[in-house]
């Protein structure tokens, strides 16, 4: 089902993404964009939802034909609030027992390439395949992403909010981080919170104590937190207006010792480094290289095992992506993570990770949280 949400762009806004996208799809030599429920879609229409075994989709043509929104009768209240007249889009209901295919079929109007979602299901691109016998089908990702990459204010705008959303939790750490409570406990605690300062849900939750933390991707678990446990703490969500919040900070159960304090002074050197090196113009490589040159020379070359960032906006991971061998050239509004870890497997990990935008003449930072080893 469909769910507006409540801060979308204004009809304006919206009718200048579908334009730009139609543009983009020409440029690309494709004839339609066929969106399916997800992020793609709440960009250009302002509405979010989820895909399942019945199509949802909304048909943009590249050759100036009015877009077409194709979605169940029993699902179409769920778009009740969206511009569709202001923005040009007609409405096509479809019930169970005929074939919505046919009907994007009908609006893609014979077209030689389509370009789909990317995260669109299975059973859908086959459904368009045979729909479209005759049409070549390619990813929406690399059209729509030269749009999306780039942040209006407003974007950047939820994005601040996100980012001070997020800080108000990691302030209120210690309160529920302290040795004899499990990870899961404490992420319980964390939960809550995220939701109290303003998100909608969690979309993540790591509490990585002790050896756990030298896994980036980890979860929870029930194992205690111990006294002198080092600890990653990972979370973030939407807001409202879709835009999300992510941030990374590492916490001390007592006093670190002179091993840990002198490695975590090195992550905090190479996350400012990276920070720092973002500029318009600048390659999204050169920030990662601008972390990964710190870690490498104090010996931790091989404990440093992920890229330094992603994209962020409606999508919690999304281009740019800030690694090595991407020579993108940064633009302003770009908006993305900088998040260097060090890692010592069966011992401990520390990652710090903000939220940073390209400016006109430099970088923004949307987390403020201090980035030291905080002692609780």
């Amino acid at each position: 089902m469909a769910t507006t949400i409540s801060t979308a762009p204004d009809a304006t806004q919206l009718r200048t993404r579908l334009d730009k996208a139609a543009k983009q799809a020409a440029s690309a030599d494709t004839d339609a964009l066929l969106i399916a429920p997800g992020s793609d879609m709440r960009y250009l229409l302002g509405v979010g939802g989820e895909s399942h075994e019945r199509l949802s989709c909304l048909v943009l043509p590249a050759n100036g034909r009015d877009p077409v929104l194709v979605v169940p009768r029993l699902e179409a209240p769920g778009y009740a609030d969206v511009p569709l007249d202001d923005l040009g889009v007609q409405l096509h209901t479809w019930v169970d027992g005929t074939d919505p295919y046919q009907l994007v079929a009908e609006a893609a109007d014979k077209p030689r390439q389509v370009a789909l979602s990317d995260t669109t299901q299975a059973v859908h691109v086959f459904g368009f395949h045979t729909a479209l016998p005759e049409a070549r089908q390619a990813l929406a990702g690399p059209v729509l992403r030269e749009l999306r990459m780039r942040k209006d204010d407003a974007e950047v705008a939820a994005l601040r909010e996100a980012g001070a959303a997020i800080d108000r939790v990691h302030a209120r750490m210690g309160e529920w981080l302290r040795p004899g409570r499990t990870e899961a406990e404490v992420a319980a605690d964390v939960c809550e919170a995220i939701v109290a300062e303003g998100h909608t849900h969690v979309a993540f939750v790591t509490v990585g104590a002790g050896p756990n933390g030298a896994s980036p991707h980890h979860d929870v678990s029930d194992r205690v937190i111990a006294d002198n446990d080092v600890v990653v703490v990972d979370i973030g969500g939407p807001l409202p207006s879709g835009y999300n919040s992510d941030c990374t900070r590492t916490y001390a159960l007592g006093a670190p010792s002179t091993d840990i304090a002198d490695c975590y002074a090195v992550l905090e050197e190479a996350q400012r480094a990276a920070v720092h090196a973002v500029r318009p113009g600048a390659r999204a490589q050169d920030i990662d290289d601008a972390a990964r040159s710190i870690i490498s020379a104090a010996g931790h070359a091989e404990r440093f095992i992920h890229r330094t960032g992603h994209g962020i906006g409606l999508d919690v991971h999304e281009e740019p992506y800030i690694m090595g061998g991407n020579d993108l050239h940064l633009e302003p509004g770009m908006a993305f993570s900088v998040e260097p870890g060090i890692y010592f497997p069966g011992q401990w990990g520390a990652r710090i990770e903000d939220i940073v935008v390209v400016t006109d003449d430099g970088v923004e930072s949307l987390n403020r949280q201090p980035h030291s080893l905080v002692e609780l």
